[in-house]
């Protein structure tokens, strides 16, 4: 499930890394030193601007948050916003040295968190170790996120398309779709899928199926026939989203 960034195929495109700070020159640093490490990355000046950026170009693979901004969304704010919609992961910038607002940081909206002034090394490594992790986005990064002919996902607004039509999602459906479809081909583990969706509170498996047997219901929503079932399941072991190639095999069958 893993990523490595190191190779990246010519047909496959370099991971998107979307990086948040009111400052101009931490900007430039972290844009040189991931553009030497092998991503494309996309820069931005408040929370407000980052928003803006995920709904006019698409989800990135991971962002890098500077904790304080100053005026508007602060980075605890912009990761709550965001994860409304997805399970991005992200690595916070701080300046901080209070344990307590960095424990914060990790437990509520954070993979990761590096202190400034870092070094350009630890910066590739931490953003490396944690796609490899967590896997990356298959599917085009696009402001709608095209699946097949049949189903776009539009994840800032929280809605399916299918067969042209709008379907509302709830935060919960949004995020789990997120983490199915980032984890394309591959079983996403039940406790997994929990400890995502829910990180705060005790959460079990049939929970679970409420939100997923909806989610179904409504990507099923208006499609032509034959019907198209994107969420597959392994019995004992959880979920998974079909790749992109199976989806194409089915389209084309």
């Amino acid at each position: 499930m893993g990523y490595n960034f190191l190779m990246i195929s010519p047909e496959n495109k370099k991971p998107s890394i979307l990086a948040v700070d009111d400052n101009a020159y931490t900007l430039r640093i972290v844009q040189f030193t991931l553009k030497g490490g092998g991503y494309d990355v996309i820069t931005s000046m408040s929370g407000e601007e980052a928003l803006d950026s995920i709904a006019n170009k698409g989800m990135p693979d991971l962002a890098i948050v500077d904790l304080h901004m100053p005026g508007g969304i602060s980075g605890f704010e912009l990761c709550h916003a965001v994860h409304q919609f997805s399970d991005l992961p992200v690595i916070m910038l701080t300046a901080v040295g209070d344990e307590g607002t960095v424990l914060e940081g990790l437990e509520e909206h954070a993979e990761d968190y590096i202190v400034k002034p870092f070094s350009s090394g630890e910066l590739v490594a931490r953003v490396g170790r944690i796609l490899q992790r967590m896997g990356r986005w298959e599917f085009p990064s696009t402001p709608k996120t095209f699946v097949d002919d049949v189903l776009q996902i539009d994840f800032p607004e929280r809605k399916a398309i299918v067969n042209g039509n709008s379907v509302s999602l709830t935060p919960t459906e949004t995020k789990l779709l997120y983490i199915l479809m980032r984890n394309a081909g591959n079983i996403v583990q039940t406790e997994y899928i929990l400890r995502r969706l829910w990180p705060d509170e005790p959460a079990f498996e049939d929970r679970l199926h409420v939100h997923l047997h909806r989610l179904r219901r409504k990507l099923e929503n208006d499609q032509p026939e034959p019907l198209h079932e994107y969420i597959a399941s392994e019995r004992g072991k959880g979920y998974f989203f079909l790749s992109k190639s199976a989806i194409q095999e089915a389209d084309q069958s």
